[in-house]
């Protein structure tokens, strides 16, 4: 939705600050605003206009002079505006964060219910937090002049900050605090092993889809043609044919019939969506490399992959005049979808790394999802990662989950969930799990790790561990993306707040493809 940078107690002139949150534009190309509190810390906004197209210009401020500026959506806003009344001056769901701040103080945070990042500087005080899986990205700096930094991504805060740390997802933050944790589901403990048959996903996912839809511009969906985006699709598809509105859905591949593309044509139409296809070029591909890895601020090979294709796909996306796309993330995270999830050795274990995948997603497949998306600007919204899904989703059996070759495959349960209704065909309904930088097209990581082997020589390779000593690269794939992020950023803080993924319980970690795994089944179909 947008990008924002906040500077308190900071000798940093105003243009400097105002030139790092440029940066940022891609957030929000529609308007931009900045303001200063009496106290002198600047809070400055790049808006992209999605609710409140007219009256929800950024930062807010109140009469009493708290200053709001926020990234995200709240859901129940309505709800919230209903209970408080009058003391609203636009229609914005923002606002109903810095109303509930001054109704309900720091316990805003259990009335609202949204994805967001957002800072509140109200004279003297900051409160800041993030929501509970951190959809929404933001980040925390200290300049040479004991100035605080809060950003949206980290190229707003390293030309000034000294140290730079990621503001942890479910986390509220005050001076006088610091961090403190608000968000303590009970799945949480991954000792605590789950006992629910399942019997809730569907109504639960069903109405985490329909309060994604809201806005006041139209609302798509990224579609691969795999379980996890066709579900979503399907729902959302089913919800607005309701209201007379057909979905739009996009799908990518560097080939026409690459595997993604003939799969998301097959439930395009059956779901009987407004489906474009985007069809890149591997050269385009290894164009967008090095500005992929600007917007993604990682040198992990596994986001690199699957961030090209769909920032390529988000641009067009963007063309066509859509700002906002539902997609598919978290789900193999919460229903341990990845082959590699087979060679758990019992279900406690399986059960275990789910929990750990899905605290680790603002590192990886969230993080994609919204860098990608919104280097487009374009908005992505996950709702299989809705705190109410978890809470139902979580609560699992993992017995329920576990792949047992041969008898059950991966996300079993929900896919079973499913199975009446007639949501999808079965082709994909049971179609096995296709990791997005491999479904797009075999040849796009092939010809990645060809350009690795082609532009890296040995010697240089061979000095990896001394040029890169923390995450040292293990190809040469991965010191070539390591090589242009350094050229790129340059700063330490950044380095160590990257994560790399890294499949478990397999031998070969070197090459995190799910083609990689020996339980991969190569997609073979007959384009129609």
């Amino acid at each position: 939705m947008c990008g924002f940078v906040v500077v308190t107690g900071s000798k940093v002139g105003l243009e400097q600050i105002l030139e790092s949150a440029e940066h940022l534009a891609h957030r929000g190309p529609d308007e931009k605003a900045h303001h200063i509190t009496s106290e002198g810390t600047v809070l400055v906004h790049q808006r992209l206009a999605i609710v409140d197209l007219h009256t929800g210009k950024q930062p807010i401020v109140s009469g009493s002079g708290a200053a709001l500026v926020h990234n995200g959506e709240i859901w129940n806003h309505e709800s919230i505006r209903s209970t408080l009344g009058s003391v609203f001056t636009t229609k914005s769901d923002s606002e109903a964060i810095l109303r509930g701040y001054e109704a309900y103080g720091e316990k805003v945070l259990e009335h609202i219910d949204g994805d967001f990042a957002f800072v509140i500087v109200d004279g003297k005080k900051i409160f800041a937090a993030r929501d509970a899986i951190g959809i929404k990205p933001m980040y925390v700096g200290r300049d040479a002049t004991g100035g605080l930094w809060f950003g949206s991504e980290q190229k707003a805060l390293f030309e000034h900050c000294e140290t730079i740390e990621e503001f942890p997802p479910g986390h509220m933050f005050t001076l006088e605090t610091g961090f403190v944790r608000w968000f303590k589901p009970t799945w949480f403990d991954d000792a605590i092993i789950p006992t629910s048959d399942g019997s809730k996903l569907r109504d639960t996912l069903i109405a985490s889809v329909e309060k994604r839809l809201m806005g006041d511009v139209p609302v798509g969906a990224l579609l691969s043609g795999g379980l996890d985006s066709s579900l979503v699709s399907a729902i959302a598809a089913r919800l607005l044919k309701a209201k007379g509105r057909r979905l739009k859905t996009f799908s990518v591949g560097f080939d026409i019939d690459s595997p993604d593309l003939i799969r998301a044509r097959e439930v395009a139409a059956f779901i009987d969506s407004d489906h474009t296809e985007v069809v890149a070029t591997i050269e385009e591909g290894m164009k967008a490399i090095e500005h992929l890895i600007w917007l993604t601020e990682t040198y992990d090979i596994t986001t690199i992959r699957a961030s090209t294709p769909m920032y390529l796909m988000s641009k067009e996306i963007s063309r066509q005049g859509v700002k906002v796309v539902l997609s598919g993330e978290g789900a193999d995270e919460i229903f341990g979808g990845y082959l590699y999830f087979a060679h758990a050795p019992d279900s406690v274990e399986f059960h275990k790394e789910c929990v750990s995948r899905v605290k680790r997603l603002h590192t990886s497949d969230v993080l994609r999802a919204d860098r990608s998306t919104m280097g487009a600007a374009v908005e992505a919204r996950v709702p299989f990662l809705d705190p109410e899904f978890l809470k139902v989703a979580m609560d699992v059996d993992p017995k329920l989950k576990e792949i047992k070759p041969g008898v059950r495959m991966e996300k079993d349960v929900l896919r079973s969930a499913f199975v009446k209704g007639e949501w999808l065909p079965d082709s994909v309904l049971w179609r096995q799990k296709e990791q997005f930088s491999d479904g797009v097209g075999y040849s796009w990581i092939d010809m990645l790790k060809d350009l690795g082997e082609r532009t890296v020589d040995d010697i240089s390779f061979a000095k990896a561990s001394e040029l890169y000593p923390h995450n040292t690269p293990m190809t040469k794939e991965a010191f070539l993306f390591r090589g242009i992020f350094q050229d790129l950023f340059g700063h330490a803080g950044m380095v160590k707040n990257v994560s790399r993924w890294i499949p478990k319980w397999q031998d070969y970690n070197a090459d995190p493809s799910g083609r990689a795994n020996k339980l991969h089944t190569k997609t073979v179909v007959v384009p129609a």
